[in-house]
């Protein structure tokens, strides 16, 4: 069994982040308990060249299945990191008309765009590039991905954490306090404690949605952005659907690409063939853009409701909208003091936006390793 004072569990953002901030403050008592095979969490991208089976991939030419935008003007946390990291960005793509589909047969109305104020930018490389530069700075023998915390309970002045492998095999580990990087929601259903949780704190977590969990992506790359030849920006909002918002996703200098979000609930496209899924996304593409985007180079789709160290069955009813952030860590009895939660879902001022993992990261880190700056 192996103790440390912290661990963090889940190896998205907030817990990288959370790593980051400790080794920071000269703190290399940690592990990081991730269950997926990789890092990043809900941070994840395609690349041009994998996906296209080609050799020598282009870090630039990669595509965002996840969160794919920040606001530098009302995040400057986020800002300020991605400035320090050396992270280059640019603008999104919104010059040109946008087209409004009422209805899958009649004809795409065009009207002028607006602007995007303040400006949506995007990372160079895709937000994957921000996971991996936090992860270059880390000491990768504190980080073990395919760990899947399942059982934690107090053992005196620890918290003892038992977490299962691929395989299930079990594995133990203790540590003086423990930040939770995972969705709240997940937690309260993957995740036994014992003793349990205060019975409020329960509820707080189990009712708080999880951000992305009801949501599904749908990618498809080009040789070239051909609809800004016809003045039109790639933006579309629809009624008729498969898809009912799509944005240009290419990259300067690299590829052309085009996401759209599913309208369709969880539920019921998860019960449709992704091949069909893709051949109705194709047909609306061709409705709004014309016939050159009947041939897309390649087609992704990143339902993340399929996600199990995303998603719960509680996700697939809702739209993964946040209302308020639920408390952070136990007010009172045994785990008061052991237990705090750094995802996005507990950012104050943007639960589920990549600023709001930042923030809550940042306060976990300040609320549990305080001492150790004196």
């Amino acid at each position: 069994m192996q103790t440390t004072r912290f661990a963090i569990v889940g190896g998205g953002l907030g817990g990288l982040y959370a790593a980051f901030l400790l080794e920071r403050l000269g703190i290399r008592d940690y592990m990081l308990l991730e269950a997926r095979d990789r890092l990043g969490g809900r941070i994840a991208s395609a690349s041009w060249h994998s996906a296209l089976g080609s050799a020598g991939a282009n870090d630039i030419d990669r595509f965002d299945l996840g969160p794919a935008w920040f606001w530098p003007d009302f995040q400057p946390q986020l800002d300020r990191l991605i400035r320090d990291l050396g992270l280059a960005r640019f603008e999104q793509h919104d010059a040109g008309d946008m087209l409004i589909e009422r209805s899958p047969h009649g004809q795409p109305m065009r009207i002028p765009g607006v602007a995007n104020v303040p400006a949506s930018m995007r990372l160079v490389g895709s937000m994957s590039s921000l996971t991996e530069a936090l992860h270059r700075r880390l000491d990768d023998t504190r980080l073990f991905t395919g760990q899947a915390v399942r059982r934690m309970r107090i053992d005196g002045a620890f918290v003892e954490l038992e977490s299962l492998d691929a395989s299930g095999h079990a594995t133990r580990w203790r540590a003086e306090h423990v930040l939770l990087g995972i969705p709240p929601r997940l937690i309260q259903e993957a995740i036994t404690f014992t003793p349990p949780l205060p019975p409020t704190l329960h509820r707080q977590w189990r009712d708080t949605a999880t951000w992305m969990a009801p949501h599904a992506k749908y990618l498809v790359l080009f040789e070239a952005p051909f609809w800004r030849e016809q003045g039109l920006s790639g933006e579309a909002r629809s009624a008729g659907g498969p898809l009912g918002e799509i944005h240009d996703a290419s990259v300067p200098g690299g590829h052309a690409a085009l996401f759209g979000f599913f309208g369709v609930p969880a539920k019921a496209r998860g019960s449709v063939p992704e091949m069909t899924l893709r051949a109705h996304c194709r047909e609306q593409l061709v409705r709004l853009f014309g016939p050159e985007a009947a041939s897309p180079s390649r087609e992704i789709i990143k339902d993340w409701a399929r996600e199990p160290y995303t998603t719960t069955a509680g996700d697939l009813e809702g739209d993964g909208q946040h209302v308020a952030a639920p408390a952070a860590t136990p007010a009172s009895g045994p785990w008061q003091g052991r237990l705090r939660g750094i995802a996005s879902e507990w950012s104050a001022q943007f639960p589920g936006y990549v600023a709001g993992a930042i923030e809550a990261a940042s306060l976990g880190v300040q609320a549990i390793a305080a001492p150790d700056k004196e």
